[in-house]
């Protein structure tokens, strides 16, 4: 019986430990976990791929290595917050490669407008969460397209995605929403000014994407953060109860 057949079930699975090997050894961010911490994360993340439900899309084939390497680095950032944070969803849908999503907008006239997203990833609002295999695997070098959309999913817990999760009791949200907006209106205003910015300029689009951005960032490149934004890099570390520039180190 493969480890595919063992998701569903209501009592986590183990996951084969040459698979586990592998997805850590491919991964940087989580190479550098003590034995302490990968271990809980393996446990993690076989609870949360008995919870929630793969899906391939694309003609993509599902494989043991595919969703151990998405369950791991989504597990990530909820090492020290616990699987509940991921509660209200439960589909994950895999494409091979960047997908087409149609969108439709109204102008200010009433004018319905529609054209195709191209994208990478996705997190639906109460739905599943959307991510291209390819970008899965480009991750260990500043961009990580499963951490970006687990924290939108993070983002979300509190209504719509826009750029303060829910909070624990030790954070404060007039403090987060001071850091967090003066970050991002100087991160713009960079972006604007046609500086190369290590950070991936996506993180202008929008406070939620400055969010997911920081939150890869956090992760894959903690020293970049702590050293262009520390007060965000000391937000997002009692957020998510972590400190990767320690492990880094």
């Amino acid at each position: 019986m493969g480890l595919l057949d063992w998701f569903r079930r209501a009592k986590p699975a183990a996951i084969p430990d040459a698979v586990w090997q592998r997805t850590v050894r491919s991964l940087p961010f989580l190479a550098i976990l003590d034995a302490a911490d990968r271990q809980r994360l393996k446990a993690l993340s076989e609870a949360f791929l008995a919870e929630k439900e793969f899906t391939a899309a694309g003609g993509l084939e599902l494989s043991d290595e595919i969703c151990v390497a998405i369950a791991a680095q989504g597990c990530l950032p909820i090492l020290n917050l616990g699987l509940a944070a991921y509660r209200d969803w439960v589909g994950i849908v895999v494409y091979p490669d960047e997908f087409v999503v149609p969108r439709e907008i109204h102008d200010a006239d009433g004018v319905v407008h529609e054209y195709d997203d191209v994208l990478s990833g996705e997190a639906w609002q109460g739905g599943p969460l959307l991510v291209s295999w390819h970008d899965v695997q480009m991750a260990g070098e500043g961009y990580n397209v499963v951490i970006h959309e687990f924290a939108h999913k993070l983002d979300m817990l509190n209504g719509e995605a826009d750029g303060m999760p829910a909070l624990h009791s030790d954070l404060d949200a007039a403090e987060w929403e001071r850091v967090f907006a003066g970050a991002y209106e100087d991160f713009c205003r960079r972006v604007d000014n046609d500086e190369e910015t290590i950070i991936d300029p996506y993180a202008s689009d929008d406070p939620a994407e400055f969010f997911a951005v920081l939150s890869e960032s956090f992760f894959e490149l903690p020293a970049v953060v702590q050293r262009e934004y520390p007060a965000v890099y000391a937000l997002l570390q009692r957020y998510y109860r972590q400190d990767p520039l320690t492990r880094a180190r």
